[in-house]
């Protein structure tokens, strides 16, 4: 990768990852077209395929002939401890929604810990071969060329990403946050991967990102790539804001964002039921 000049563990790491993506991305593109089997999990809208299952077991396969002792957290069971310090956090297909319709926006998300700290990511979007990847203390890359966040500094003149959850509870209560944040902001989008939405943040194809009910898994990687392309990332801690929440943006806004993330938090209707930690 042009520039690097990280640890060679984490290099190593960063591109073993890379070609794991690229392998399970072949095969969610190769599998594309074909006829589903969806089973619902947390309620009906919230879908899982077959095409989830055999990515993660791709990935876990590839991880364990690459590095046998390696701890391993995935979102569909995934579950192997390890005793080197590395922890990969997969999402082997974020989006599944818009992959079971065949619309883009679904990705492959590997996220890299050492000694429990967030160290190297890969997220690749097969539908439009876009590799994005990070290593700390090294930049951030899409496809190989560096990439930065965005200079945003207005907090009204920035577009916005975010994402629902699948319980109906929880959409009432998202539902009623986004009414008091898009008021004070461009526009919204809502794309249906959490993954690529936080590395649009990184590439400065939107402003900001918000999110509830994020889980490990889905952040992992994305947020060592926004956060080496020089924005932040911050799971939100305070007790007046659901367990769960993300918030992602360019350095300018950030903070502004946070604020009205927060402050929307505490609207009439916004409370729902708190999700477990992700």
């Amino acid at each position: 990768m042009p520039g690097m000049d990280a640890d060679p563990d984490l290099r190593a790491l960063h591109d073993l990852a890379l070609d794991i993506a690229r392998e399970a991305g072949r095969l969610q593109m190769d599998a594309l077209h074909g006829v589903r089997t969806v089973e619902a999990k947390s309620s009906p809208t919230d879908a899982v395929t077959e095409v989830d299952r055999a990515c993660e077991a791709l990935i876990v396969r590839r991880i364990l002939e690459a590095r046998p002792d390696d701890s391993i957290l995935g979102e569909e069971g995934a579950d192997h401890t390890g005793a080197s310090g590395v922890r990969w956090v997969i999402d082997p297909l974020d989006g599944t929604v818009n992959y079971l319709y065949r619309r883009g926006a679904f990705a492959v998300s590997l996220g890299i810990e050492v000694d429990g700290q967030p160290a190297a990511g890969a997220v690749f979007d097969p539908s439009r071969d876009e590799m994005f990847s990070a290593v700390r203390g090294a930049g951030a890359w899409l496809n190989g060329a560096p990439i930065r966040a965005s200079d945003a500094s207005v907090l009204g003149w920035s577009l916005i990403g975010t994402g629902f959850g699948y319980e109906e509870h929880i959409r009432r209560a998202q539902g009623a946050t986004l009414a008091e944040v898009i008021p004070q902001v461009r526009d919204i989008r809502r794309a249906g991967s959490a993954a690529l939405d936080v590395c649009a943040v990184a590439c400065g194809r939107l402003d900001g990102y918000y999110e509830r009910g994020v889980q490990a898994w889905d952040i992992a990687a994305a947020a060592v790539i926004v956060q080496e392309a020089g924005g932040l990332a911050e799971r939100l801690g305070t007790p007046e804001v659901p367990a769960g929440t993300w918030v992602a943006g360019a350095p300018g806004v950030f903070a502004q964002l946070r604020a009205a993330v927060v402050a929307a938090s505490q609207a009439p209707g916004t409370e729902g039921a708190p999700e477990a930690e992700g």
